[in-house]
């Protein structure tokens, strides 16, 4: 089982995400059953935020002066999680602003660009990356394909 942890710090996500425990373990309770990842024994931290902070983060970790959607900051490089000698892991965190999620919400709805944020921020703790191109479709491939399937009614 894929466990979170969530660390709200800005009070406008409540607006949106009632009790972020309970919209993780359904949406958790569904990732179990996607067979292309292994989810298994897993856990990673989710900071609930706004742009003030993502702004400060992005600048003290990747030198941009500004605000950013999504933040990950993976506890393990790629070679060490595929050498994968532990069976249980802290992946490491993973940081959303709410004024991006809100905005980009306008055009669809929040839970499916909170979705999209955090499942991005989740595939980079898990080493995909998009440096290039090819990188990049393939991780917009995989979150596209597990956007699906958790959205999708059972």
């Amino acid at each position: 089982m894929i466990n979170v942890e969530i660390v709200s710090e800005y009070n406008l996500w409540k607006k949106n995400i009632k009790n972020p425990k309970t919209y993780f373990k359904k949406k958790l309770k569904k990732l179990t059953k996607f067979k292309s990842l292994n989810f298994s024994s897993k856990t990673f931290t989710i900071l609930l935020t706004n742009n003030i902070k993502m702004k400060y983060l992005n600048n003290k970790f990747r030198k941009k002066n500004k605000a950013t959607d999504v933040l990950s900051f993976p506890f393990y490089s790629v070679t060490e999680l595929k050498k994968g000698k532990r069976k249980k892991k802290y992946l490491g965190d993973v940081a959303i602003s709410y004024q991006f999620v809100i905005n980009r919400s306008k055009l669809t709805n929040f839970e499916l660009e909170f979705d999209k944020l955090w499942l991005h921020g989740y595939l980079h703790l898990l080493g995909y990356d998009h440096q290039n191109d090819s990188d990049y479709y393939k991780m917009r491939k995989i979150e596209n394909k597990i956007l699906k399937f958790i959205h999708k009614r059972n």
